[in-house]
């Protein structure tokens, strides 16, 4: 028998958040480890708060907020708080009740920018890390570095003269604009939309675009990112960053650290090995002597190193296509480099449920 197309829209519900997630949505598990390491933060969140006046949005459900945006692949925070007004899943995943309120995208933005003050991303991708089920994942010998080009939210033609000269733009919203025989650098110009973006291109034959350059670190045994920077774009920002993410590597024991051609420097590779670290380095011979000889290759490390390198791939391809960082949708180098954080932390989340599992 056909059923009857009514609406059956009642007064009263009695069925919570709760109820409606299945017990084996992945999202559970994912859950639980963020709810631990927010209560690691706990104390750190009390600091960024008055103890009197109105309460604000609680700093748990920002976070979580903010998290679902990346596990979602959400653009932007407007939708985000459209998708808590009706997805059920993501009020529970946030906290929020059936019929809790949601916020003005205003008054969420506002409060966010209170966790950038506190550095708020860093201390969860740490906190998630210092979990002892997450420790035994990690190794503590053998990482992997490299970096990425992360599109800066400002167009070329923002790319303005730095002492105010040059052709003015057309009239009208998106006006043309001739660059044709204009010497334009970083040096002279800037964005006039976000200039700590810089103009730089990956490689020869590419286009050049206002960019950011964001790095990981990564421990070989799982691929999970360990370590993260955000940088201006510049031909030394790489290898820079790596430096400072090996400093960051905890213990007084040697470690071997792969990367790719373009670390292939004398002087980088000295800087690596004077920090007790082993620097695993594809040889770089085109036209030129690599800094890597065979005292390194020789050994079976080196090859495994560099098949593991690779899958810091993973790490950006996930973060630059699933959470929507291909183009940054902030400004300036501290909030680009906090989402950038948040999102690696998301990119661990999302893996170590299953990593937890076969360990046992």
């Amino acid at each position: 028998m056909r059923g009857a197309d009514d609406r059956t829209e009642g007064l009263f519900s009695y069925v919570s958040c709760e109820a409606r997630v299945p017990e084996s949505h992945p999202l559970r598990p994912i859950r639980a480890i963020v709810d631990e390491a927010l209560e690691v933060l706990s104390p750190d969140f009390e600091q960024l708060y008055s103890r009197i006046g109105r309460p604000s949005i609680a700093p748990e459900k920002l976070v979580r907020s903010l998290l679902l945006q990346a596990f979602y692949s959400i653009r932007s925070e407007r939708q985000l708080m459209e998708q808590l007004n009706y997805n059920l899943l993501f009020r529970w995943f946030v906290g929020l009740s059936m019929d809790a309120p949601v916020w003005d995208v205003t008054v969420f933005t506002k409060n966010r920018d209170r966790l950038l003050e506190g550095e708020v991303a860093g201390k969860l991708f740490a906190a998630v890390l210092g979990q002892p089920r997450v420790k035994v994942l990690l190794s503590d010998e053998h990482f992997s570095v490299d970096g990425t080009l992360i599109e800066a939210w400002a167009s070329l033609k923002s790319f303005r003269p730095k002492d105010g000269g040059g052709q003015p733009p057309g009239p009208g919203r998106n006006a043309d604009s001739n660059f044709h025989g204009e010497k334009r650098s970083n040096e002279t110009h800037a964005s006039t939309t976000d200039p700590d973006a810089r103009l730089f291109r990956k490689g020869q034959g590419q286009a050049a675009k206002l960019s950011y350059m964001g790095h990981l670190l990564m421990e070989n045994r799982n691929a999970l990112i360990v370590g993260t920077r955000l940088t201006q774009a510049t031909g030394t920002a790489e290898r820079d960053a790596a430096l400072e993410l090996i400093d960051e590597v905890s213990g007084s024991h040697r470690i071997t650290v792969g990367m790719d051609k373009a670390y292939d420097a004398a002087a980088f590779v000295a800087e690596v090995r004077s920090r007790r670290a082993t620097p695993h380095v594809a040889q770089n011979t085109t036209n030129r002597r690599s800094a890597i000889d065979g005292r390194t290759t020789r050994h079976p490390g080196y090859q495994l190193s560099q098949r593991a390198r690779k899958r810091i791939e993973e790490g950006f391809g996930w973060m630059k296509s699933a959470a929507g960082l291909r183009k940054t949708r902030h400004r300036g180098t501290e909030l680009v480099g906090w989402m950038f954080t948040l999102t690696a932390a998301a990119y661990n989340l999302i893996r170590l449920p299953k990593l937890m599992e076969v360990a046992g």
